[in-house]
């Protein structure tokens, strides 16, 4: 009875911080339905007296958004795919290969997860400057091809693994890559779509990198054309809402459809074999 109890608190409790959370989320959508002068309205006004769908009219109307959302997703791919490939071949070689100052070398990298990363913003921009890739989606691409917090995340899973299989595969003839590739990453997938679904998530809401290295709008991404909403002197705060709604939605369906490997993918992070 006593257990029972306790579980049924810890559950009221998890459903508590989890309405706790939606609150922005349903703000932002009662936001985007309003009239101007209730977005602004001292003391706030939760509730619209009429649905204003227009503003999400006008916001469609005033940027290309198909353009916007097409970049979004392209670059966001990309990233991704790149990503995973690039991340997880470091991962493999710090988990299951031997070679000289491997620790140390894992060491430092992991050093650079305690530098702010908009350190490595002028080095960045110049670089892109030097390869005459500014305001093109590649320059977007280029600089989110590695991260050291998902070497870091693979890493673990790949060592969670038995080293029988690597001995069982060398000797029936496999080469590192192959090993790697067709034994290693499936048995970590559910790691690599937690990542995959961190790298999506950081790269659609990147706000300051398509700004800084692109200057027109049509090879921008979502989250740097709705920060033009901002007006300098006035802003419309229920078109931007309404641009974030647009924005932000197909995000809240994938992470319901593969939340269940996310979950799973971090709980095994930690989980040495």
């Amino acid at each position: 009875m006593k257990e029972n109890k306790v579980k049924f608190l810890f559950h009221a409790a998890l459903v508590i911080f989890a309405l706790i959370m939606l609150i922005p989320f349903v703000w932002m959508f009662l936001t985007s339905i309003k009239t101007y002068e209730e977005a602004i309205r001292i003391p706030l006004q939760m509730f619209p007296k009429e649905i204003q769908w227009v503003n999400y009219e006008i916001v469609y109307n005033k940027f290309p958004f198909l353009t916007l959302y097409w970049n979004t997703i392209v670059v966001t791919l990309v990233t991704i795919a790149g990503q995973l490939f690039i991340v997880s071949l470091a991962a493999y070689a710090f988990a299951r290969l031997e070679f000289p100052l491997k620790n140390i070398l894992f060491i430092g990298m992991l050093g650079l997860m305690m530098v702010p990363g908009q350190i490595f913003l002028i080095p960045q921009f110049r670089l892109m400057v030097q390869l005459k890739l500014t305001n093109t989606l590649t320059a977007l691409v280029l600089p989110s091809l590695f991260s050291v917090f998902g070497v870091f995340l693979l890493r673990q899973a790949f060592q969670t693994i038995p080293k029988d299989l690597d001995e069982a595969a060398r000797m029936d003839g496999c080469s590192y890559f192959r090993i790697y590739w067709q034994i290693m990453l499936p048995l970590v997938t559910p790691n690599l779509v937690a990542l995959g679904i961190m790298t999506m998530l950081s790269t659609w809401k990147n706000l300051m990198w398509p700004i800084i290295v692109n200057r027109s709008i049509e090879k921008m991404t979502l989250s740097a054309g709705l920060a033009m909403l901002i007006g300098e002197h006035t802003t419309y705060y229920e078109q931007v809402m309404a641009g974030a709604v647009i924005s932000v939605l197909p995000m809240i369906i994938i992470f319901m459809i593969f939340q269940k490997q996310f979950v799973e993918g971090i709980a095994k992070t930690g989980v040495k074999g």
